[in-house]
């Protein structure tokens, strides 16, 4: 599935601690049902996705472990925070995610959280959790990426 180009989007929040703690498979888009203040707080920036994932029950998913702050304005209205919020996916995206989730020992956490169009939509991606030593490993790679890219910089000038 082609990922929606960048420029219509409007990012609210990143999971960076997801990329660095998983290796990440696959990526979805999804939908999410929330409630008006929820949206209100969402456009304002007050979304935190560390610490979330995907819980899969019967047909539906379910995103838990996010935290979408009360709105500062919507006194008895407001939400709770960390309510757990139902995903929009096709059925068929469920049953092969939660398959895989199920027999592999993979996980669905969010990436990202942005407005398309109006709407929310959550990033979500399948992943593998990373040891101590893969992290290090990446980190190294990494780390000697940018000395040669910045020895090549310094090169040319």
């Amino acid at each position: 599935m082609a990922s929606p180009a960048r420029s219509d989007r409007q990012r609210v929040a990143e999971n960076r601690r997801a990329r660095h703690d998983y290796e990440i498979l696959e990526t979805l888009e999804a939908g999410i049902a929330l409630s008006g203040t929820e949206v209100k707080s969402a456009r304002a920036g007050h979304v935190s996705l560390v610490g979330g994932f995907v819980k899969f029950e019967g047909n539906r998913a379910w995103l838990c472990g996010v935290r979408i702050a009360p709105y500062e304005f919507g006194n008895q209205f407001n939400h709770d925070p960390e309510r757990p919020r139902p995903l929009l996916l096709h059925r068929r995206e469920i049953t092969h995610w939660s398959g895989l989730t199920a027999r592999k020992g993979l996980t669905v956490v969010p990436l990202a959280a942005y407005f398309r169009k109006g709407k929310l939509k959550i990033e979500l991606g399948l992943a593998r959790g990373r040891q101590s030593p893969d992290k290090r490993e990446l980190l190294k790679r990494k780390t000697a990426e940018r000395e040669a890219a910045r020895a090549i910089r310094s090169a040319h000038r």
